[in-house]
């Protein structure tokens, strides 16, 4: 391992990036999954009540549709459950905007309403890791509801035709287990694979050294979290699990590793084919899950407290401010700062940037396909489809290139219950986007999160913990296979844990210096660790036992 003098790799953040935020990036590879299957689950719906002549309730058919929108990149078994989950959810907030708007008039305290169900979807979402899309759509479906014309009566009517589409969605996103049952844990696990491979072509030195080794680390640990989600073991998982465990090596000894081997397992997962056997000494075993996935919710809901406080804030203001405006749909500045708010400052400015270039873009595109939407109401579902495929295909790539197919999208699904003027759409759009960007932003300032550098403190504790504890078995004689497996991945958790804390804390503002040198000193001593303890498992060649010592300490 290197023994250069150790450099922070991410400088506190304190000035707004501009550079970069608008940048492309690669495609989701499984973009198709998610684009295919909510079209898959608007279409039958929406088409049945155009068949009706409702389509005034298309608002109530897509908020159920919408859910085909989640957990692609889960498990069947566990894809099942938080699927119902987001349904649940979505039904709840649903049922209280519903019952909200046919209980009052008032748009601020619809507003209110609005908001604090922001925030609970915002910290229920990041806590459960439900996402993408995450709390955007579940705001989205639930703000719109509040400001639709209702009435008590009408409520139970609504949520069951939503129940009805949600439950269909869940049947769209389930469909692909009956020919792939395997294939979300063989796409971990190929990722995982290639981002080992990655690090492994750095030597463990070489430029962006660090940023690969944390998505490496990062990738590992969602391929154990996706492959012990599953239910009972099989000769898949196992098989699975090895080729996790050899990346796992890889990031440990970078130059001990072929990164063209990786590549080539993390190829032949493609498809329905065999797995390779990674031919490990032993199996991967299940001792430990991950630091991060073990933790109760309470537990994670804590430090979300200042994102929570954010996002009711941010979003309150922007509706009381869009309705000081005189804009007829608050709203839309209400979801505009709600997709704004991520895991640190300067994400969330970047956040706003897109958000704003991705509305303007898309207004204009509204403005060129409004005259062939207008040709019937045919003409407008399928106008709808297509962005709605559209948006999905693109999102990965950047954020502000999703919204310039989600804006017109949302646009047209207001035209839905009668056409409207479409300069007057457009400039409502426009101005509560920029209203909830620019508020939503200064919420953000304003509520401060000086807890960051504390969980920056506890990770570094944690870690340290965890290098001690696999350092003090490799000095025993005969620790156990189990045991310096299970303190193997110990520490790899937290190593990961403490690079993503001290990522998200450097982009905070108002808050004390952080331990950029503490912070990788820990991570060259904690992977020293685990090249060691990977060798004491067999899992690399033997070396001097000196040199072996001498990497287990700090």
């Amino acid at each position: 391992m290197s023994s250069a003098p150790p450099t922070p790799s991410t400088p506190p953040a304190r000035r707004l990036p501009l550079a970069g935020v608008l940048r492309l990036g690669r495609p989701s590879e499984i973009w198709f999954k998610p684009a295919l299957s909510v079209v898959a689950a608007i279409a039958p719906p929406v088409f049945s009540l155009l068949a009706l002549g409702r389509l005034d309730l298309v608002m109530y058919a897509m908020a159920g549709s919408l859910c085909a929108l989640y957990a692609h990149s889960r498990p069947y078994a566990a894809r099942a459950r938080v699927l119902v989950g987001v349904v649940l959810g979505m039904l709840g907030g649903v049922a209280v905007a519903l019952v909200s708007a046919s209980l009052t008039d008032s748009a601020v305290v619809l507003v209110t309403v609005g908001a604090l169900l922001a925030a609970a979807q915002k910290v229920l979402c990041d806590a459960t890791r439900v996402g993408p899309p995450g709390n955007v759509v579940l705001t989205f479906v639930s703000s719109a509801s509040l400001f639709a014309p209702q009435t008590l009566a009408q409520v139970p009517g609504h949520l069951a035709l939503a129940a009805a589409t949600g439950t269909w969605a869940w049947l769209v996103c389930m469909a692909p287990a009956l020919v792939r049952p395997h294939g979300p844990e063989r796409r971990a696990t190929a990722a995982a694979l290639k981002a080992a491979a990655a690090y492994a072509d750095t030597g463990g030195t070489g430029e962006g050294h660090a940023r690969a080794r944390a998505a490496g680390y990062a990738a590992v640990q969602a391929a154990w979290q996706s492959l012990l989600s599953t239910s009972a073991p099989s000769r898949t998982r196992q098989a699975l699990e090895r080729l996790v465990v050899r990346a796992e090596v890889a990031l440990a000894a970078p130059t001990e590793s072929d990164a063209g081997l990786l590549r080539t397992w993390a190829g032949s997962l493609r498809g329905t084919g065999p797995v390779p056997e990674a031919g490990l000494p032993h199996a991967a075993g299940d001792e430990l899950l991950g630091v991060d996935a073990a933790r109760p919710l309470w537990a994670r809901l804590g430090p979300l407290t200042p994102l929570a406080a954010r996002t009711a804030l941010g979003c309150a203001l922007a509706g009381y401010a869009s309705l000081a405006l005189g804009i007829g749909r608050p709203y839309w500045a209400l979801v505009t700062a709600a997709s704004l708010y991520q895991a640190n400052l300067a994400l969330t400015w970047s956040r706003a940037v897109q958000r704003v270039v991705g509305n303007v873009v898309g207004v204009l595109v509204f403005l060129a396909v409004v005259p062939l939407a207008h040709l019937g109401p045919p003409a407008l579902v399928l106008c709808c489809l297509a962005f709605s495929f559209g948006a999905e295909v693109l999102i990965s790539r950047n954020y502000w290139l999703g919204s310039v197919c989600v804006t017109p999208m949302a646009l047209l699904i207001t035209e839905f219950a009668g056409y409207q003027e479409a300069g007057t759409l457009m400039t409502e759009r426009v101005v509560d986007t920029v209203v909830g960007a620019l508020v939503g932003f200064v919420a953000a300032v304003a509520v401060t999160n000086r807890r960051a550098g504390d969980r920056v403190e506890r990770a570094l504790t944690t870690a340290g913990r965890a290098r001690e504890h696999a350092a003090r078995l490799l000095a025993e004689p005969d620790p156990g296979p189990a045991a310096l497996e299970s303190a193997r991945r110990g520490l790899a958790a937290a190593l990961s844990d403490l690079r993503a804390t001290a990522d998200a804390a450097a982009g905070e503002w108002w808050q004390r210096a952080l331990p950029q040198e503490r912070v990788v000193l820990a991570e060259q001593s904690g992977h020293r660790t685990l090249a060691a303890t990977a060798r004491r498992q067999g899992l690399l060649p033997d070396r001097d036992p000196a040199t072996e010592t001498e990497d287990a300490r700090p």
